[in-house]
């Protein structure tokens, strides 16, 4: 009976160093990513605005295009290793948009834009445009998205490798690539 009880206690032990060594790798991944989240936070905040070539005037680096980074739209927040791969890749951004001459895709279309007016928020129909240039940077092919809305000047939105590996059918790896909604992506 002794014998059971200490073979009992011992699993129980076992479980708990490993529950707290896998808590330690939790927290150390988690003070990873708020420290690439600061450090990234901070160099978007001292961009200001790169001029671009293509688009001949300044695109601008606002509060939207780093929320975009976080955020695929209001209050849905992205999966954290998304969020981490885009922090990571957001020193490139401003030197691709200074050398971009080409533009690879542009979107254009209607949407509700979410303004303040009289100090309340409102939605209303406004005309949006997204310019994409791609830059293919080491091994990383990157596409970099700049907003037009209406009435406003040109600014940063979004980034994200153009590319990822997924799994076939006989589990080869195989590059796969983002595709679809340029407000989402």
């Amino acid at each position: 009976m002794t014998r059971l009880f200490n073979l009992y206690w011992f699993i129980l032990l076992c479980g708990s160093l490993k529950n707290r060594h896998m808590q330690q790798s939790l927290e150390s991944d988690e003070e990873k990513f708020k420290r690439v989240r600061k450090e990234a936070e901070e160099y978007y905040e001292s961009i200001g605005s790169v001029w671009c070539p293509y688009l001949q005037e300044n695109v601008h680096f606002n509060t939207e295009g780093f929320q975009h980074l976080l955020f695929k739209s209001w209050n849905r927040t992205r999966v954290r290793a998304e969020q981490y791969t885009r922090l990571r890749l957001l020193r490139l951004v401003p030197d691709i948009i200074a050398k971009s001459h080409t533009l690879q895709e542009y979107e254009e279309r209607s949407l509700l834009i979410k303004q303040k007016v009289n100090s309340r928020w409102e939605k209303r129909m406004k005309r949006v445009r997204y310019y994409v240039f791609i830059a293919i940077v080491k091994t990383v092919r990157l596409k970099i998205i700049v907003k037009e809305i209406e009435g406003g000047a040109k600014f940063f939105y979004s980034l994200y490798p153009s590319w990822r590996d997924t799994p076939d059918v006989n589990g080869n790896k195989k590059k796969v690539l983002y595709s679809g909604n340029l407000e989402t992506d």
